[in-house]
């Protein structure tokens, strides 16, 4: 069941971050939206977009490792898709915090 949510939580940032690359940074915390100048904020919700689908991606293949691991009752499909959620975690984080002090000119 875990690993359901874990995949449905992953298409929910992929689809947040289809609609950040297309300019929509409704959902991101309303300091961000006030402090990125107007013809900044399509690259800005590109690159925050990426982050966002990299994320997704890495809780999709999580989800889809546990579920893996459960069934053929292996812990090292567990471990495997923490680590690559993990690494996708950073790579997402690192380019949308790359996109907040770059357009935004400070993550604060």
């Amino acid at each position: 069941m875990g690993s359901i949510v874990t995949v449905i939580v992953g298409i929910v940032c992929i689809l947040i971050g289809i609609s950040n690359r297309k300019g929509n940074i409704s959902l991101l915390h309303s300091y961000h939206r006030e402090h990125v100048a107007e013809e900044d904020r399509l690259p800005f919700g590109k690159l925050v977009g990426l982050g966002m689908i990299i994320i997704g991606i890495g809780l999709i293949l999580m989800g889809g490792f546990s579920y893996v691991a459960a069934t053929l009752q292996e812990g090292i499909y567990s471990i495997i898709g923490t680590v690559v959620f993990v690494v996708s975690l950073v790579i997402g984080l690192g380019i949308t915090f790359y996109a907040i002090k770059k357009y935004n000119k400070g993550i604060f």
